[in-house]
């Protein structure tokens, strides 16, 4: 078992030393923005190194940036969250502001960018725009997003009170781009805007190192069990806020003891197999974060605090590259989208894979980053983005030569046990075929999708039996009413419908799982009775198999379902992307590449029907384009007991295989 953080560092430190969190660590702490990792503007051997093609990109997207307003925070649409529900009008400014300064602090640190506080407007552009931006957040009434806002719920205001602020995401995104900015601009802020730095500090200070340190019943910290990707999120912002922003030596060790403890309840809810049940989106706010703050505090106090050699690491470490079908497409359990976003720090997991010795890693995270075209991602945050800059390996790895077109990541098969998914290719390495996912769980987990039993098929690498991943997050999405958007809903997932819907909860769940590893196949068995409600049906056994060919059988994967005691009658939902056309006991899609894929089952035994769902939502479209498709197989006599046999193949494998070999795929045992 890991030993807790916050063990570790009483055992080498001693114990909590009270408000001075201890003489130890006071004494490791002391003077630590020269150990963050990342220089300020004034050491110019570093920024001015960043190859050519980095600092081009950088600056020409710094140049487009000022030509646009500045994204404004207004009551209006803040309080939106409680008037219609929209939470993204006020939650993309923000974003879009936070990414606006991160942007152009990267641009003025490449520059070396200076101006004394009288010159004219223009001597400075980037830097006179990064500090506008940094004084509108400093103006603004909350940094809290309205949704999290419950002090202000509780009053049943729409106006939060300042002396009186939530410490959330939104607090957490502000604290830290203060703290970085200040850091890397200080000398500059110093002589073009006197003050300024002054008014970081007393903002991050009131909104959310007070905060931080009065409450600690904070339910993000976890103290239940319950923890998820706030806890690292927030406990990074305030790390980084302690370290770069206080100048107090006793209470910045007060602050880290407290980080250090707080994060033992995320660690202690992290499965051994590295698996993280919120999906991959959540990786890089969660379990990546983990990562980043082990380097800090490693960084600033050397051997005493660095954790970096737990062996779960490893494992974390290894959850994209597990998930990664191809391209930009991803196995999307919870709330994640198929399609991973272009702004993820792919510097760390290339850093640690390094650490760890693990070149599939690093070798996934040059792909991960040449597919998103940056060496940086300025809206994953500015200490992020600060830290990819200045990091020569990442730099010279990302822009040397020609990428290498293997995919040693792409493993024969993965089976994390704790999350219950199991991730299987017809060939290790390669993109190319078959590859499926499964996964049977619970309906309790983080982000949670009523889709237990549910299953993904990929062609070439691009998934096109998929789960449709979340639309945008609305007031609602959290709370009572979550599962009424369809997305959610177990008749949008590729599960079984004996009559009835899937439940919340983590006591539906999937039961008696077992898993077929080997060279030829690769499948998972469960009963997902439990996941309906209680006396629905007697049970339901799903087996989810890819079967690689054996030169008699093209490779296939194949889904059984068996089935007894439903009340009612019995479907089995199927949602697809991409051109659909139906046979008869046969489907096929296409995708607009030309990948495709072709069902078959046995027409005596079901009725197909079809449903075109339209999408308007940005983030679905963003994976799907306008529009998905559902096949639902309706049994013709399910009867007390019964089982049906669906098989997918490629489409191009398909027109290859004889007809008798279709025949004996399309029928049922």
């Amino acid at each position: 078992m890991v030993k807790p953080l916050g063990e570790r560092l009483s055992a080498v430190l001693g114990p909590d030393g009270g408000p001075d969190g201890g003489p130890v660590l006071q004494r490791l702490l002391v003077d630590p923005a020269g150990r963050v990792g990342v220089p300020d503007v004034t050491c110019r051997a570093v920024w001015d190194a960043v190859p050519g093609a980095v600092r081009e990109r950088v600056l020409e997207d710094a140049a487009r940036e000022l030509t646009r307003p500045e994204p404004r925070l207004t009551a209006g649409a803040w309080a939106r969250a409680f008037r219609d529900g929209d939470r993204s009008a006020y939650e993309d400014a923000a974003w879009g502001l936070q990414e606006r300064v991160s942007l152009l602090t990267l641009a003025a640190v490449l520059t070396g960018e200076s101006a004394d506080a009288r010159e004219a407007p223009g001597a400075c552009p980037h830097l006179d725009a990064a500090i506008d931006g940094l004084v509108s957040f400093a103006e603004v009434g909350t940094w809290c997003w309205a949704p999290h806002e419950r002090f202000a719920a509780e009053r049943g205001d729409l106006v939060p009170d300042p002396d009186q602020p939530y410490l959330d995401l939104g607090a957490a995104e502000v604290a830290s781009l203060f703290a970085w900015a200040d850091h890397a601009l200080g000398p500059r802020l110093d002589r073009r805007m006197p003050g300024l730095r002054r008014r970081l500090r007393r903002e991050v200070e009131r909104r959310v190192l007070l905060p931080f340190e009065r409450r600690r019943d904070w339910r993000w910290i976890g103290a239940d069990g319950g923890a998820n990707n706030w806890n690292p999120w927030i406990h990074g912002a305030v790390l980084a806020a302690a370290l770069l922003l206080c100048t107090d030596d006793a209470r910045r060790a007060r602050l880290v003891r407290l980080v250090v403890q707080g994060l033992d309840h995320y660690v202690a809810t992290l499965p051994d197999d590295g698996g993280i049940d919120e999906g991959i989106a959540y990786w890089w706010v969660g379990a990546c974060r983990l990562l980043e703050i082990l380097d800090l505090l490693a960084g600033v106090g050397g051997s005493a605090l660095d954790a970096r050699e737990m062996p779960l690491l490893g494992e974390l470490l290894r959850y994209p590259q597990r998930m990664h079908f191809g391209s930009d497409w991803y196995v999307n359990v919870g709330d994640a989208p198929a399609r991973l976003t272009a702004d993820q720090p792919w510097q760390v997991p290339f850093r640690w894979g390094r650490r760890l010795g693990q070149p599939e890693t690093v070798a996934h995270a040059l792909a991960g980053a040449r597919q998103q075209h940056s060496a940086v991602a300025p809206r994953a945050g500015l200490g992020r983005a600060l830290a990819a800059l200045s990091d020569e390996d990442w730099c010279r790895a990302l822009t040397a030569g020609e990428p290498d077109a293997s995919a040693p990541w792409l493993a024969h098969e993965t089976w994390l046990p704790r999350l219950q998914i199991l991730v299987a290719r017809e060939t290790a390495g390669s993109t190319d075929g078959l590859a499926v996912a499964v996964k049977a769980g619970h309906n309790g987990e983080h982000h949670n999708h009523l889709d237990v039993g549910s299953y993904w098929v990929a062609a070439d690498g691009r998934p096109l039996v998929v789960d449709v991943g979340r639309p945008t997050y609305t007031a609602q999405t959290f709370g009572p009413d979550r599962y009424a958007a369809w997305p959610f809903q177990s008749g949008w997932h590729n599960v079984p419908e004996p009559g009835v819907a899937q439940q919340p909860g983590p006591e539906h769940r999937a039961r008696d799982v077992r898993v077929e590893l080997g060279r030829g196949v690769s499948g998972m068995t469960a009963e997902l009775g439990g996941a309906y409600p209680r006396g629905s049906l007697t049970g339901w056994d799903r087996a989810v198999r890819l079967v690689r060919a054996d030169g008699t059988t093209p490779p296939h994967v194949s889904v059984e379902d068996r089935w007894e005691g439903c009340g009612e009658g019995v479907a089995l939902h199927h949602v697809l992307a991409g051109l659909v056309e139906l046979g008869e006991g046969r489907a096929t899609v296409t995708a607009p590449d030309g990948s495709g894929l072709v069902m078959y089952w046995n027409p005596r035994d079901a009725a197909a029907s079809v449903v075109r769902k339209e999408l308007d939502d940005p983030l679905l479209t963003a994976s799907w384009g306008d529009h998905l498709t559902r096949i639902t197989l309706t049994v013709r006599s399910p009867g007390a007991q019964g089982r049906l046999t669906v098989r997918w193949l490629i489409v191009d494998g398909a027109a290859k295989t004889g007809k008798n070999e279709l025949s004996g795929l399309a029928q049922h045992s």
